[in-house]
């Protein structure tokens, strides 16, 4: 541990690997410290959508920029990637208003019938949907310690079950030893409040817990993830437009039970046939970790309502990521300390991009020739 790198990475989540992968690339020593033997935050507990249409601005930007990077990826280290796209129902009038004020290049519109059949829908729920073409999916629980692995193999350093102390300038304490770095990332999201109690609270971060499903469903089918009316009035896409104000009264005034645990109701498929199902949200300086039968149970009638078929559960978990006023924590709190957090729920989407974008400057240009669509 009293090695010396050119970049040490506190935290192997998605941003954090994204990271070392930027650093890696450009032929630099890296070494990253997690104090988990294996993925088990919210890298893991996700629906395992990138979900880069539905995002604007900065999230956009860094989504775009994580694309080429997940497909390269998903070739080198060998892990399952579908470049599906993303299916939206919309089941009011209001939402079909919204989906088409959105509509553009890379989001086409669908009739009722065309969302119903694509995703194996109950009949008549649908008043239309739409196709949001750049968005991929993977397998979380398959990505990260593939991404893990493959970093490995093309020698970085990983140091596990070790907890980190303090930071500061070319210094990280860990509880092996000392390791010193030209440049250090502290990616450690929602722990950020342990690790540096003062940035989280003077930026307001805070914690989100969220409850999510495994189910299996005879005769649905989803060839991409699918999104609702309650995942529409989240995204920044849609959210800010004006249309949006009208779904989201009405779903409030209608469903103040689904409002009241803050559902994005939206579901994803895995190889296995499981669907991946959720989720709520509850956020506070710390997260209880007791699950209320009442979400599962509001998850599993939604489920039934869209789909027309009961679910039979196959697992619970909870999820747990930071949440703050801005979607993105960047700071430099001392000199060649750099904190980088998605402090909103789309890490998976917008991780690698943010690393890459944020520490391209600091890193210098890629070593060896570009990889095949992976912008610099």
């Amino acid at each position: 541990m009293n090695r010396s790198y050119d970049l040490a990475v506190v935290g192997a989540g998605i941003v954090g690997l994204g990271a070392a992968y930027a650093a890696a690339e450009r032929g630099l020593r890296v070494v990253v410290i997690d104090r988990s033997a294996q993925p088990e935050g919210a890298t893991v507990r996700n629906f395992g959508h990138l979900c880069i249409g539905a995002q604007t601005g900065q999230a956009r930007v860094y989504a775009d920029a994580s694309r080429p990077i997940w497909t390269t990826l998903a070739a080198r280290a060998g892990f399952w990637l579908r470049e599906s796209g993303t299916l939206v129902v919309a089941r009011h009038a209001d939402e079909l208003a919204l989906l088409a004020a959105a509509a553009g290049d890379d989001l086409e519109v669908l009739e009722a019938a065309d969302i119903e059949r694509r995703a194996s829908l109950r009949a008549g729920v649908a008043h239309g949907g739409a196709h949001i073409a750049p968005d991929l999916q993977v397998n979380p629980r398959e990505a990260a310690p593939a991404i893990r692995a493959h970093l490995a193999s093309i020698g970085v350093d990983f140091v596990l079950r070790t907890s980190v102390g303090r930071v500061s300038t070319g210094r990280v304490e860990t509880s092996r030893g000392v390791v010193n770095a030209g440049l250090t990332v502290v990616a450690v999201n929602h722990d950020l409040d342990q690790l540096m109690p003062d940035l989280a609270e003077s930026n307001q971060v805070q914690r989100c817990g969220l409850d999510m499903l495994r189910v299996r469903a005879s005769g649905v089918a989803l060839p991409a993830p699918l999104l609702t009316g309650w995942s529409l009035v989240r995204y920044g896409r849609f959210a800010g437009l004006a249309e949006a104000d009208a779904v989201r009264e009405r779903l409030h005034a209608d469903r103040p039970d689904l409002a009241e645990i803050d559902l994005n109701q939206m579901y994803t498929q895995l190889p296995d046939g499981s669907l991946i199902v959720g989720d709520t949200h509850a956020r506070g300086l710390g997260i209880p970790p007791f699950q209320t039968e009442m979400s599962a149970r509001l998850l599993v009638d939604e489920f039934a309502e869209l789909f027309g078929a009961g679910p039979r559960v196959v697992e619970r978990w909870q999820g747990v990521y930071a949440s703050g006023p801005d979607d993105f924590l960047i700071a430099e709190p001392e000199p060649d300390v750099m904190v980088l957090a998605a402090t909103t729920g789309i890490g998976m989407t917008t991780g690698l991009g943010l690393a890459e974008t944020t520490l391209a400057p600091r890193l210098g240009a890629v070593a060896a020739a570009p990889m095949e669509g992976l912008r610099v």
